[in-house]
């Protein structure tokens, strides 16, 4: 079950520190567990010890995790609702006795259940954002898995006013159990002073217009929006064939999609696609725009790391894309599934360079400000502590 120790080998130390369990569908490559990692990594190790539970497997991401005290357990659950899991699921809440079960997106609500029948004391639940089969919320089906769960969790965090709606809406989680959070970015990691060559690819940042995008290569990322534009893009303005280039970072279904469309399009040598990569703030340092094509977001991480590193975002107008992409100032927003618009706003900006380093410099001044790493792990531990210090009763809430 362990893709760490086992679990009565962990329990055979002793420590008093509160545990906080933090669990999810899958441990992997992807911007909710990437802000896992963060808040472990960064939040002081005196005050909270920390574990990770996947309810399927837990991948070589876990090597992100700069803490040694920190345990992994794989669940290996099949597709489908877990209804069978929960026993497994109250024995290691039972034998883990965590202070605190984070459960993170709707493939985890779940485990509320049995961690409340296991008499955890404080249940969270995080809403991070909507994939293809819910993109604006309506979902009835998921709506009533929500109301199902809802009283077996103490409190909300929302990842963007969007998400914070929704739950307070259609859901109908009281307002005082909701929290809004953003995640922080490593403004140390992601930064730079110019744009620098990224290992491995065969473009010049010095020669080259560099347009790139991080992230699995999945439907609602909708990377083939951003191909399609950049098509159109070269096809409108023949002239930044000599300089206008595609990063497309990451790995899934549609990488050999956007592949194909690129070929059809005789634009391969314009594009990379390198697959999944590592040395994110690397791949940032080598772009002078970076963009966001998604079909629906909630805090976008790679938004955050990439106005850290200074670069200028074109994002889909979805989730909280807005609540970090301020309108012409540090990034430009566009309607989602339109490439005609993201390629309109990706050649406004690749004809003016001036602009595009004013917006990337706006940016990086608003992440310092608002989006920094010390100020993410603050609220999440100062939620930590105060719902440690008065148990909010979702057990007597609705």
């Amino acid at each position: 079950m362990s893709a760490g120790m086992s679990v009565e080998r962990a329990m055979a130390v002793a420590d008093e520190r509160p545990l906080v369990l933090h669990v999810m569908y899958r441990f992997d490559t992807g911007g909710l567990e990437n802000g896992v990692v963060n808040l472990i990594n960064h939040m002081p190790a005196k005050d909270y010890r920390h574990a990770i539970v996947a309810l399927t497997e837990v991948t070589d991401f876990r090597k992100r995790l700069q803490r040694d005290d920190v345990e992994c357990f794989a669940l290996n659950k099949p597709p489908g609702q877990g209804f069978w899991l929960y026993p497994k699921l109250y024995r290691l809440f039972r034998t883990l006795r965590p202070a605190i079960v984070h459960s993170r997106n709707l493939a985890a609500l779940e485990v509320q259940l049995p961690a409340w029948a296991a008499r955890v004391p404080v249940r969270i639940h995080g809403e991070h954002g909507r994939d293809v089969g819910d993109l604006d919320g309506r979902n009835r089906a998921y709506q009533r898995v929500r109301r199902f769960y809802k009283p077996f969790v103490s409190h909300y965090i929302a990842l963007s006013r969007d998400l914070g709606e929704y739950l307070t809406g259609p859901v109908g989680v009281p307002p005082a159990r909701v929290s809004q959070f953003v995640n922080g970015v490593d403004t140390q990691r992601f930064q730079r002073q110019h744009a620098e060559p990224i290992p491995g690819c065969p473009f010049d940042p010095a020669a080259h217009w560099l347009i790139g995008t991080v992230g699995r290569m999945a439907p609602v990322k909708d990377q083939l929006m951003l191909t399609r534009a950049f098509i159109a893009m070269i096809g409108a303005a023949p002239e930044l064939r000599e300089r206008a280039r595609l990063v497309l970072v990451g790995d899934g279904p549609l990488r050999a999609q956007c592949q194909a469309l690129l070929d059809e399009a005789g634009l391969s040598a314009l594009a990379w696609l390198p697959g999944e990569r590592t040395d994110v703030p690397a791949v940032m340092r080598g772009l002078h725009v970076f963009a966001l094509p998604s079909l629906a977001e909630g805090i976008s991480n790679t938004i955050l790391e990439a106005m850290a590193s200074g670069l200028p975002v074109v994002a889909t107008e979805v989730g909280g894309n807005a609540d970090l992409v301020t309108r012409d100032e540090s990034g430009l927003l566009v309607p989602a599934a339109a490439p005609e618009a993201m390629a309109a706003a990706l050649l406004a900006l690749a004809r003016d360079p001036a602009r595009a380093a004013a917006m990337g410099e706006a940016g990086r001044a608003r992440v310092e400000r608002d989006f920094s790493m010390r100020a993410m792990v603050a609220r999440y531990q100062g939620l930590y502590d105060s719902l440690r210090g008065h148990r909010a009763g979702a057990d007597k809430n609705n």
